[in-house]
């Protein structure tokens, strides 16, 4: 009993080792594939004016050097500035590890998640497509101008984009990472898209009307990996 455990344990040390130096070797030998987005983000869309929003210190302390950060506050200049909504875009390069799963992003900040939603929006350029996106409901309280404790709502949309790959699911692009990577030995250069905004309780399906008009019309001019085209419906 005692040599078959030993024999078991030379034989996972075996493993982990050739493992260790497949890993490396891929690492040595793979090559980064093309973006499927430009971080050049609209300025103006629609009624929306914008500004650049910078990564923040934490961004720029947790995640690896080679990672591109590219964020724009965007207002609706009719409804006046808290009618808001950041989109941002984080890029990976060699580095896989910067991107991580959206849960995290709010949790750390505070919020709540209360559900999760699988949605589409609706893309007409350079072709209709249904753009598959994630939504987060989340909540959390906090204190308003005059001391109040007060319940505040936020909406997530997010998905991820490489060269002619667009998923909403986190598994899936890690899926899709790995067998890309093993099978042609590139390197996906995977896109984490998302849009925030908050509400007060009872706004969401405004401001969800209000983040996919800006969407539907800001995506076609950073993302350049669309999904496949809409069948015309028959008469």
């Amino acid at each position: 009993m005692k040599g078959k455990s030993g024999w078991m344990f030379g034989l996972a040390l075996v493993l982990m080792v050739a493992a260790g130096v497949f890993l490396v070797w891929m690492k040595a030998h793979q090559k980064l594939g093309r973006p499927g987005v430009k971080l050049d983000l609209p300025e103006r869309v629609l009624e929306f004016r914008s500004e650049i929003l910078a990564a923040s210190p934490e961004e720029k302390q947790t995640l690896p050097q080679d990672t591109s950060i590219s964020r724009r506050l965007y207002w609706n200049v009719e409804q006046g500035a808290t009618n808001y909504a950041q989109i941002t875009v984080v890029l990976m390069g060699t580095d896989r590890t910067s991107i991580h799963k959206p849960e995290f992003c709010l949790v750390g900040q505070g919020w709540r998640i209360e559900q999760k939603e699988p949605i589409s929006l609706p893309i007409q350029r350079p072709h209709p497509y249904a753009l598959p996106v994630m939504k987060f409901l989340a909540s959390k309280e906090v204190r308003s101008e005059n001391g109040e404790v007060v319940k505040s709502r936020a909406l997530y949309l997010f998905w991820f984009v490489a060269d002619q790959a667009l998923t909403a699911d986190h598994g899936q692009r890690m899926w899709w990472m790995a067998k890309n990577l093993l099978t042609t030995g590139t390197l996906q250069r995977w896109a984490y898209v998302s849009c925030f905004s908050t509400c007060r309780p009872g706004q969401e399906e405004a401001t969800l009307a209000r983040m996919t008009r800006l969407l539907v019309a800001a995506v076609p001019e950073f993302q350049e990996t669309a999904g496949s085209p809409l069948k015309a419906a028959s008469r």
